[in-house]
């Protein structure tokens, strides 16, 4: 099979493979680890944006490469999930639901097309990513300073500073990637919720 290796591909490939480091910094749980993980993070979800554009834009676009962004953007968003789960940042309840509704779509979509229906994505969808993003980074850098689940350090990481004194702010501040999150969850529903309504008429069938 031949690949052709654009950057667009490159880009989508290399998200697959820091997919690794990004797991393992956030199972190191030190403070360091996951502010790393958190950059990291950042970086892989900005290239989600570049390459689908770079292939747009250069006539880059084939089968391939739309396997591999798609493929990278649910692994890598997963695996951090879970990952964060292990590492006492997130809630199992959230990452379960978040990815079920991969799972969910991911069906959905396929069965719409085997019948020839084309569902795209909508713009729930694109606030649900963008929201899960903002909520991953956030909760990643709170839980590097000690904060994680939406407390004021319940978590076993050690805390970067006494949540209680003057930089009480600031801890209620980090802790409201807790909150983000929540936004992201009730995203995640509904636009599934939209995908199902919109190939509702193929069940019926």
């Amino acid at each position: 099979m031949h690949v052709p290796w654009n950057p667009a591909n490159l880009l989508s490939f290399g998200r697959l493979v820091a997919t690794v480091p990004l797991v393992v910094m956030i199972l190191m749980a030190t403070p360091w680890s996951l502010f790393a993980a958190a950059v990291l993070f950042v970086i892989m979800a900005i290239t989600d944006t570049v390459d689908g554009r770079l292939a747009r834009r250069y006539g880059w676009v084939s089968n391939i490469g739309i396997f591999l962004d798609l493929t990278a953007d649910k692994v890598y968003t997963a695996a951090t999930l879970i990952a964060m789960v292990s590492a006492g940042i997130l809630a199992p309840w959230i990452a379960i639901v978040i990815i079920a509704r991969e799972f969910i779509v991911s069906g959905v979509r396929s069965f719409a097309a085997a019948e020839g229906m084309v569902i795209p994505a909508d713009k729930w969808g694109k606030h649900k990513m963008l929201t899960t993003i903002i909520a991953i980074v956030w909760m990643l850098v709170a839980a590097s300073a000690g904060f994680a689940n939406g407390t004021l350090g319940s978590n076993n990481l050690s805390l970067l500073f006494d949540p209680g004194g003057p930089l009480r702010p600031l801890a209620l501040f980090l802790s409201l990637g807790y909150w983000i999150m929540l936004a992201a969850v009730l995203l995640t529903i509904y636009s599934g919720y939209e995908y199902i309504r919109k190939a509702a008429p193929l069940f019926r069938a």
